[in-house]
């Protein structure tokens, strides 16, 4: 009775938030479908790890002593020491994603790398707000719309708010729906937007798709060495997709594996999500400058396409370049149906997810960029 009442009175207004922000990703997550396989183990664990004197972390327990939580066990074996989890999970995306679009008019990967200047125009922001460099770049990496990115960047530049990172990029990826069709209005006209493209596919030689993966890996890894684990993870899932030999191997990768691990990744990322760390003044900052790196991502992207649009026949209807994000396949499906709405008879879908894988590859290697870059400069 009496440790009954110690863990009660132990609980302080922040971890109460704490519960009260877990509810709302658990609701989100059930009632709205926004990335439920993550969203809902991070709200269950948020209040998990928020629940005083049980264990779940690394504490000491009245009358038991020591403990070794298995959250905080999970958090370092998987992510602290190894940096497993994501990495393994990009095998799983990997092995979703088809390149034929890409490949079919390869002149879409500028989109993918246009559409990345949200990431850097962030990092610039966070330290103008007084954000150390490797925590600006960890927030940055948000813009990168892709949550394993964030995650692994956020961890390897040792951010101490890898916790609300997560929650951001996780979050945002599920409101592209959202977001993206307010960003591109901001910068495209009615006229912009009615754009017609036509779609006339070149053949994709099987030994092309072979190649791809092996090729864009020397590249990265000769370009950007420090991507090269990211790039190398998500091109090998592809291969795995493409060799046509492993097909019990694609699919276990692209369900099993990946489901499997975005489950522990969820409730592993809970281990610091601590309500003394999670609920301060930088959370609410880093939620709002993670929205702006996506709003300036796509920005960036749809203005590019318009900058070509100067020197080009065939106009781009610059909604695509908006697709040049990583949140895949999302961001397609938004720019589809935006297309759909200005004329019914105006089909991007492919255009769209062309621009969306090369926006996977593109964030990959910014994030290898980064991890490259900054501990050079502090």
């Amino acid at each position: 009775m009496e440790f009954l009442f110690e863990g009660i009175l132990a609980i302080t207004w922040k971890q109460v938030i704490m519960w009260i922000i877990g509810a709302l990703l658990i609701y989100l997550a059930i009632a709205k479908d926004m990335e439920p396989s993550l969203i809902l183990p991070m709200g269950f664990g948020a209040i998990l790890v928020n629940i005083p004197m049980t264990g779940v972390l690394d504490q000491t327990l009245p009358g038991i002593g020591p403990v070794q939580g298995i959250i905080d066990w999970l958090f370092k074996v998987g992510i602290e020491a190894s940096e497993a989890m994501p990495l393994l999970l990009f095998i799983g995306i990997g092995a979703m994603i088809d390149f034929g679009p890409l490949l079919s008019n390869p002149r879409l990967l500028l989109f993918g790398a246009a559409a990345q200047f949200g990431i850097f125009a962030t990092i610039t922001v966070a330290s103008l707000l007084g954000f150390s460099l490797a925590d600006a770049a960890s927030i940055g990496i948000i813009g990168a719309a892709d949550g394993p990115t964030s995650i692994l960047v956020s961890h390897v530049l040792k951010s101490k708010y890898i916790g609300p990172i997560a929650v951001a990029a996780y979050s945002y990826m599920a409101l592209v729906p959202m977001i993206q069709p307010f960003a591109i209005k901001l910068v495209t006209t009615k006229k912009d937007r009615k754009i017609k493209m036509s779609y006339n596919p070149k053949s994709v030689s099987r030994m092309t798709r072979l190649l791809f993966p092996i090729v864009v890996t020397i590249i990265a890894g000769l370009v950007a060495p420090a991507s090269i684990s990211l790039v190398g993870f998500l091109m090998f899932g592809n291969l795995i997709r493409e060799c046509g030999v492993l097909r019990s191997l694609s699919e276990t990768a692209q369900n099993a594996l990946a489901n499997l691990i975005t489950l522990l990744l969820g409730i592993t990322i809970s281990a610091s999500m601590r309500a003394d760390v999670f609920v301060s003044l930088e959370t609410i900052l880093i939620m709002g400058l993670g929205l702006l790196a996506f709003v300036f991502d796509t920005m960036a992207g749809c203005l590019f396409a318009k900058f070509l649009n100067i020197f080009l026949k065939e106009k781009i209807n610059p909604m695509v370049g908006g697709a040049g994000i990583s949140a895949f396949p999302m961001s397609a499906r938004v720019i589809q149906k935006m297309g759909l709405e200005e004329d019914s008879q105006n089909h991007l879908l492919m255009h769209a997810v062309g621009a969306n894988v090369a926006g996977q590859i593109a964030s990959v290697i910014a994030g290898g960029v980064i991890i490259g870059l900054v501990p050079g400069l502090l």
